[in-house]
């Protein structure tokens, strides 16, 4: 008969190296799969891994798909830290892109750089109010969150759509369901000699530094460690949980819908039908990847833009699959979730006391 127990105090050193034994495991699982697509696994590691940092271009074309990762990671951290198992980060994001595109293209006649945080401030209040959706019926409601918000990434998605073949189509883009392309007053600046890497990358940045002081050095960030580790505890000591699930929760919609704004505002230019190849979906991995901490996420959202530059250039030049990439994704995730799992429990093999 298995028993499943909990260890009473699981290694610090074996929670720590919990990322690198399922990145080791995916590494592995991946060599057998490119084996089975008949690919030589060290030129498809190579190219998936490697060659994404080989020049300053693929450097500067990582980093534009590191900004929204990040930025949603870092959200999504706050949340899980808390105990709310946010999903929406995609829905949050593509909400963003749908507000900022609507401002922009408002706009799309002025010339002042107000312009420009008009369109910023619009992208990250939708992402808020697409988030502020199922906290209000989680903390009203009682509903499930899990199943709110992931029903909400495909609302926003089908609202895009529309809004991409309705209202916010070009009249002069010969029926392409596409908008205007927004004007040089609503687009973010490119950072000097670093190809495509726009502000956007930075406001990640400074969105991870951000979450860390808080979670670390502020009273806010202790209350949010303790409602998600102990919730009787917190409170017991007096902790308004409602308060921080919306704190939490509206932060995590306001920088999703920054990296969906963003997006739109930077590398696009345009509101599209593809604002995003996953990225909130892929921002769950990261945030789990850098141990729900703002500054792993960092390192989790580099590897995991590496991933996606590397299954382009795979797709490319070895024909494979560019949904191996999304099977690599989903495997480092299981391997992470197993890892964390057998850390904290043991796993006991007794003989059954049933007798015939």
């Amino acid at each position: 008969m298995m028993e499943i127990q909990k260890r009473k105090e699981p290694s610090t050193l074996m929670t720590f190296l919990s990322p690198v034994m399922a990145i080791v495991l995916t590494l592995i699982f991946g060599s057998i799969l490119f084996l089975a697509l008949d690919k030589s696994p060290l030129q498809a590691l190579h190219v998936l891994l490697i060659q994404p940092l080989s020049d300053a271009y693929n450097i500067s074309e990582m980093l534009v798909k590191m900004g929204p990762l990040l930025l949603c990671a870092v959200g999504l951290s706050l949340c899980y830290r808390a105990n709310l198992w946010n999903i929406g980060a995609e829905g949050q994001l593509l909400a963003g892109a749908l507000g900022g595109s609507a401002m922009a293209l408002a706009l799309i006649e002025f010339d002042s750089p107000l312009a420009l945080v008009a369109t910023l401030v619009a992208g990250i209040l939708s992402g808020m109010v697409w988030a502020a959706i199922p906290t209000f019926l989680r903390l009203r409601f009682n509903s499930n969150l899990i199943l709110t918000t992931i029903m909400f990434n495909y609302i926003a998605l089908y609202l895009l759509v529309w809004a991409v073949h309705g209202p916010l189509r070009d009249p002069d883009g010969f029926g392409f369901p596409e908008s205007a392309l927004f004007s040089d007053a609503t687009t973010l600046p490119v950072l000097a000699d670093f190809g495509r890497v726009h502000l956007g990358v930075l406001f990640a940045f400074l969105a991870a530094i951000g979450a860390w002081i808080v979670l670390s050095k502020t009273h806010l960030g202790f209350q949010i460690r303790v409602l998600g580790a102990d919730e009787p505890a917190a409170r017991y000591a007096g902790f308004n949980s409602r308060r921080i699930s919306w704190f939490v929760m509206l932060v995590a919609g306001g920088l999703a819908g920054l990296a969906g704004v963003a997006e739109v505002a930077g590398p696009i230019g345009q509101l599209t039908p593809v604002v995003s190849p996953g990225y909130g979906y892929s921002a769950i991995i990261v945030a789990y990847l850098g141990r729900l901490h703002p500054m792993g996420a960092i390192i989790a959202a580099i590897f995991l833009a590496v991933l996606y530059m590397g299954g382009d250039l795979a797709q490319i030049e070895m024909g494979i699959p560019i949904a191996v990439v999304g099977m690599f994704q989903g495997t480092l995730l299981f391997f992470l979730l197993a890892c964390d799992f057998l850390i904290n429990h043991r796993i006991t093999f007794t003989k059954s006391s049933f007798k015939g």
